[in-house]
């Protein structure tokens, strides 16, 4: 497959083509190795090619289950069952210590689920017996994950974490929209909010993370600009953001309704605010930092990120990623105890599912969730796999240079402001072949794009906007050549937002306060497609008022004939492709005409008829239409009539 054909499938499949690797749980059936008899001497094999890992271990307890969470999380559970699974996790921690002796520990995570809950007794056990089984360097920073209900009522098992050795501390508010947070199953005020931050800091806490999501069907940019707000008012040493990924959540129904847009609005606005308040992360990072040189992520994370560094992940449903193989602990499937209850007990090691990968499987791997960073880190990428990166990469390196999407610099190849919008198209083109393949199949068979467009209208208000809103969308005519002057191609872009999402489309959009519509028109083909010193004239204003399924939308459209080099065309803004498309235009009689639209494969089509208003005046009416957005079908016909009559 082209690299373009699998950066436009991962744009318009979003919401699977991120950091989580693979695709789905069954995607490497293949690679499974059968008998769990085999699975200690496997590992003792891999692990013998490492001298270093990274340890994470999974408390799965939660108060309540949010619904955007995909983790494994026991909600509700006693104090009887907690110390019960402490004392399986001790033994799996036992049986790890062999398979590891000799190994330097570089970052180690108690993450969860909601670590925090457990009393301090269980943290302790747990924590001693880390120590006293592996071999940490001697500046491994522990981090460890709480919600501001415990930290701002637990102020003494803060402090008795922090004397443990944990030194950062993540805490998650996600938003501090009341009406978000009811959505989600989530409490928090502002009251506990500020409390848990002084108890934090009151603790000994110098390295402290607050994390905040975005890309929630109901979430508007106020509720997100207002959350960044709050959150940079508490004084964090770090903020991370979560793109909520919907996949395997309660939420999953939701997730259509959410354009790629919209993600890449909320994103540019988060950064734009953090980099103005002080915190630092390059273009595409996901943590920002206001400590100089610090990353902000855990060493654990930091390790695993650039360097690829392998770990184990230790608790129920845990994934660890090997040299050579990735395993999911017992709970990962059903998210319950029992048989990792079992396998403990029968003294097996607590795994569900382990494969052997090939070489391709394993880079993919490292290399998805390297974008967690923004970017890749060439030297490091030829360290564990012996290979360059820019060879074995060269269609899509070339591709993500040649459309300004990465570039390279100081060894790492880096994601550009153009690229941090669109980094779901490009992190697929790094996957294995057969990754790809399975990404154009889970395309193909995926409801999200036929059903989203539901979903985005039940959460559009349009009482939220000023009314009738105003439009502007342009018609870019390019004569074929000198000697067929009535010949035309136009320019259209691919629409990265409902309505009509992957449908083609003039270049257009809403007109910002205090500019003209003309601005909004030269502002919009810019922005869109890359065009700018076009001269475009004004073509008619369009106004029914059922023309936007969002509301009353009025179009002031323009339009304009001139010269233009396919090669200088670059989609932008709320567009994920841009082309120039051949038109034919045919008649079956006097009042009815069939407008194709072509650009190599992609064929649009649309049926027009002329038909007389209530005034007995004629005008055109888009009977049929396919692939073309909107009335966009109608407003070329208008400048189409009024380039014939402009040429002669």
């Amino acid at each position: 497959m082209k690299a373009k054909e699998i950066f436009e499938i991962g744009l318009q499949y979003h919401h699977y083509a991120n950091t989580a690797y693979p695709l789905t749980p069954n995607s490497y059936k293949e690679f499974k190795v059968k008998n769990q008899t085999e699975y200690v001497d496997f590992l003792k094999r891999d692990w013998h090619k490492s001298d270093k890992l990274s340890l994470y271990v999974h408390i799965p307890f939660c108060k309540v289950r949010c619904k955007f969470c995909e983790y494994v999380v026991l909600e509700g559970t006693d104090l009887n069952t907690e110390d019960l699974y402490v004392s399986l996790l001790l033994k799996e921690i036992e049986m790890y210590k062999t398979i590891l002796h000799g190994k330097k520990i570089v970052g180690y995570d108690l993450g969860g689920g909601t670590p925090t809950k457990l009393s301090i007794k269980n943290i302790e056990k747990i924590t001693n017996a880390l120590v006293d089984s592996f071999d940490f360097e001697k500046d491994v920073v522990f981090s460890i994950e709480t919600t501001p209900v415990i930290a701002a009522n637990e102020f003494q098992k803060l402090v008795a974490i922090y004397k443990l050795g944990y030194h950062r501390i993540s805490m998650g508010i996600q938003t501090v929209s009341e009406r978000l947070l009811n959505d989600l199953g989530r409490e928090g005020t502002t009251q506990i909010y500020e409390k848990a931050v002084q108890n934090i800091r009151l603790a000994g806490f110098e390295k402290f993370n607050i994390d905040l999501m975005y890309g929630f069907l109901h979430q508007n940019d106020e509720d997100f600009e207002n959350t960044l707000k709050y959150a940079i008012a508490l004084k964090p040493d770090y903020i991370t953001l979560y793109r909520n990924r919907y996949k395997g959540t309660k939420l999953e129904g939701e997730a259509g309704g959410v354009s790629l847009f919209k993600i890449i609005r909320q994103y540019r606005l988060a950064y734009s605010i953090l980099i103005k308040n002080g915190y630092k992360a390059n273009v595409g990072k996901n943590t920002f930092s206001k400590i100089e040189g610090d990353y902000g992520t855990s060493d654990y994370l930091t390790k695993r990120v650039i360097d690829g560094v392998p770990y184990v992940g230790m608790g129920l449903g845990a994934q660890s990623f090997g040299n050579d193989y990735l395993a999911y602990n017992s709970g990962a499937a059903n998210k319950q105890l029992v048989k990792y209850k079992q396998q403990i007990d029968s003294q097996q090691i607590p795994i569900q599912d382990l494969y052997c990968l090939d070489i391709q499987e394993s880079i993919a791997k490292m290399v998805s969730v390297a974008f967690y960073f923004g970017f890749v880190d060439l030297i490091a990428f030829e360290k564990r796999f012996n290979v360059s990166f820019v060879a074995h990469f060269k269609e899509e390196v070339d591709f993500v240079l040649q459309e300004n999407l990465m570039v390279i610099s100081e060894g790492r190849l880096i994601l550009t402001n153009r690229g941090a919008d669109y980094i779901n198209g490009i992190i697929p083109l790094f996957y294995s072949e057969r990754s790809k393949a399975e990404l154009l199949e889970l395309h193909k068979k995926s409801k999200i794009l036929s059903t989203g467009e539901t979903e985005f209208l039940k959460a559009y208000h349009m009482n939220e906007f000023e009314r009738p809103s105003v439009a502007t969308d342009t018609v870019v005519l390019v004569p074929e050549n000198k000697s067929q002057e009535k010949q035309f191609s136009v320019v259209l872009i691919k629409r990265g937002e409902h309505p009509y999402m992957n449908d083609w489309a003039l270049p257009g959009g809403f007109v910002k306060r205090n500019e003209t519509v003309e601005m909004a028109a030269y502002r919009e083909l810019k922005d869109e497609t890359g065009i700018s010193d076009f001269t475009l004239s004004q073509l008619h204003v369009f106004s029914e008022p059922k023309r936007d399924p969002r509301g009353w939308i009025i179009s002031c459209s323009f339009w304009g004939i001139g010269n233009l080099d396919q090669q200088n065309l670059q989609f932008g803004d709320d567009a994920i492709d841009v082309q120039l498309f051949k038109i034919e235009l045919t008649s079956t009689d006097l009042l009815r005409y069939i407008l194709t639209l072509s650009h190599k494969e992609i064929k649009l089509t649309a049926v027009i008829e002329k038909v007389k208003n209530d005034n007995n005046i004629l005008h055109y009416k888009v009977v049929e239409s396919n692939g073309i957005a909107f009335d966009h079908a109608k407003i070329l016909m208008i400048a189409l009539e009024r380039a014939a009559k402009h040429r002669g």
